[in-house]
Formats: C-alpha cells, structure tokens, sequence
C-alpha cells in the first residue's frame, strides 16, 4: 500500500482482512454500514486489496485466496446443539475478552489444535470492561456437557479474585490463556501466557543496536500485556543503560476517544523535545497513527524518527511496513488445548505454567538514527 493512501483507507483495509480472516467472506453491504461509508467506497478498497494479492473479489463481497491457518471461521464460533455435544466429540469452552483484534490468531490455533484431537471448540465472548466473569462462565458449563475450560479473565476488575475462587472451586478443569494467577491455596493455575516482556526487550535492543540511545515507550491500554511490556521495558532500559530521563513512556486513550489524535500529538511534541529517535508502540494501529501523524508533521519515518509496533497484526501492511514484535498466537492457542487435554487425562498431574517467547520482525519502520 502506498504512502498516498489516506489513515482512513488503510484503517478501512485493516477492518476488511480481519472480517475476512474471522468470518471467512466479506459482505460489500455489511462492510459499508459497519464503516459508515458508501458501498462504492467498499467496493473500490476491494479492489485495491485484490490487486495488492490480500483477497479475490466475488460477487457482493470478497473471500480470502486461502483460507488463513490461525483464524476461525465465523461457523466455527457457533455453539453446536446439546444433543451434537452429548453425541459426537468432547466439547472444550473457551471464554476470551473479544474474538475481535488479537484474539483471532490464539482462537485459530486452538480450534484446529483440537480438531486434530477430535474435540469441539465452543467459543464465547466476553468483554474487556466485564467485571465479573462468573455468570458467563457459568451459562457455559450449565448442563455437564462441556469437559473443560479455556478462559482470559479481566485481572483488573473488581470481581477477579471471585472468577479464580470460582474457576478453582468448580470442579471442571481450566486452563488460563494469556493470564496467570494463583488459586486460594496459592498454588498456581494451568497457564499458557506470552512472554511480553520478552517482547519488549527485543525491540529495545533493536533500536539500541541500531545505535538510538534516547527512545520512548507507548501503550495503548492499562492491560495485562501492557503492562507486562512496561516491566520488560524497565528492564529493558536498565539493562541497555538508559535512565528514566532519557525515556518516555505514555498510554494512549482510546482510538475512538476525541483526546486520541491531541495524545498522540502530545507524545510527538514530547518524543521531539526530549531528543528520542526510537519509539515501541502497543499495539499495530496505535502505531500507524504516530507514523501518520508524525509524517504530517514532516518527521521522516524512519531517518528521524524509529518505530516498533507491538503486536504485528497488521503491521506489515503498512507503509513503511512497520518492525514489529510477533506474540506466538496460534502456539498459545494450541497449547493451552494440549494443556487442557493431559489435565483431563491426568488430573492428578502438577499444574503446569507455559511461557512462550515472542519474535521481532524487522522491516522498514526502523533503522539507524542520522548522526
């Protein structure tokens, strides 16, 4: 995609191949209501996106040249009949904030994961603002016919330690995806989480070997990957020698909130200021709107200013395509599955906690600061 397209086109790019990858076609009429923008305006990025080899276009809408190995279909997110359950294959329920943006890629890979152990996925959605889990999660195991539990808890809300009493105290066997905590025993739950930490170690040392000295840190979100990516980032500086004046960190409001752009301004104005010529932002779009920004006003991406995006959903896409850390998405779907299974077959086994490391992709958002 070229440097002329507009933020709205390639946000509207961004929101087509990931309808596309969650529900297997895209509808042209649905797109265009969904964005608040004409079908034409649909129609003509689905040919954009054609020719750029992201899709083929059929008639009233598009479906993916192949379809993608780490993502569900949308067929597949339905809740099967109790009698289907109770008759065919074990069903697994797994319960995440969204089966929106990040999810996709972990729900793929434990959705064909357990295809290949002839169990059945039921996936449910919650909320990154639900407070208490429980009543959900109790609707899902309502009936005995679900075998056991994949769940991402809010470790934040104000009911998060009765949604682990409740999880611990439930008898059907759990396993916590991105998430880790301790029952009330204290003995820790089964767990499958991303080092994110890692992640942002990774891109800190990037930007230092490319020789930056001065960089800046932003987040999205108060998250439990945010904040596991400022801990590593900490870390990260320490390590590098950077001290806490010569670095910035910020989080952004929401991408929807009116504050958003006078933010992300904000942090240019104070990047500029300070001297930093290496940013790592959380997450992909958050991204694209300091490049934009900061292209609009004239800092060059990347002579002057470097630009890590965490995440790596739609990073590559971008122009510059964005350097960006990699979570292992359909790993940890897959092996939170595995997880849950050897629970099943053992339960009597030691609980076990898996961290998975994340990877960086250099492209063209980061280079060498001019001397």
């Amino acid at each position: 995609m070229s440097d002329h397209e507009s933020p709205l086109a390639r946000e509207r790019f961004a929101r087509i191949l990931a309808t596309l990858d969650r529900e297997g076609t895209v509808r042209a009429s649905s797109i265009a209501a969904e964005l608040g923008v004409t079908p034409v305006t649909v129609r003509r990025d689905l040919v954009r996106l054609e020719r750029d080899g992201l899709l083929k276009r059929v008639h009233g809408g598009a479906a993916p040249l192949r379809r993608s190995e780490d993502r569900p279909r949308m067929a597949d997110t339905v809740a099967p009949s109790r009698s289907s359950i109770a008759t065919e294959r074990p069903t697994i329920a797994v319960v995440v904030p969204s089966l929106d943006y990040y999810w996709p890629g972990v729900l793929g890979g434990m959705k064909d994961r357990a295809e290949q152990l002839g169990m059945r996925v039921l996936m449910r959605e919650g909320s990154y603002r639900l407070q208490d889990e429980r009543p959900l999660l109790e609707e899902v195991v309502r009936g005995g016919e679900v075998t056991g539990l994949i769940v991402a808890p809010n470790p934040t809300a104000q009911h998060a330690r009765d949604v682990i009493d409740w999880i611990t105290t439930s008898g059907v066997p759990t396993v916590l995806v991105e998430r880790d905590a301790d029952g009330p025993d204290r003995m820790p739950l089964e767990s499958v989480v991303t080092d994110h930490g890692l992640g942002a170690v990774l891109a800190a040392r990037h930007l230092r070997d490319l020789g930056h000295r001065r960089v800046g840190l932003v987040l999205a979100r108060d998250s439990p990957t945010s904040r596991r990516i400022a801990a590593g980032w900490r870390r990260a500086c320490r390590e590098l020698g950077l001290s806490p004046s010569e670095h910035l960190e910020r989080v952004f409001p929401d991408r929807g909130s009116p504050d958003f752009s006078e933010a992300v301004g904000a942090m240019l104005d104070a990047a500029v200021g300070s001297g930093v010529t290496g940013l790592l932002v959380h997450s992909d779009p958050e991204a694209m709107a300091v490049v934009d920004l900061a292209r609009a006003r004239g800092i060059d991406v990347p002579g002057s200013m470097s630009v890590v995006a965490y995440d790596d959903e739609i990073a590559r896409l971008y122009s510059p395509a964005l350097t960006a850390v990699s979570p292992p998405r359909a790993a940890v779907g897959a092996t939170s599955i595995d997880l849950l299974v050897a629970r099943l077959r053992d339960p009597s086994r030691p609980a076990s906690r898996v961290v998975l490391s994340p990877t960086l992709h250099v492209r063209e958002s980061t280079r060498a600061p001019r001397a």
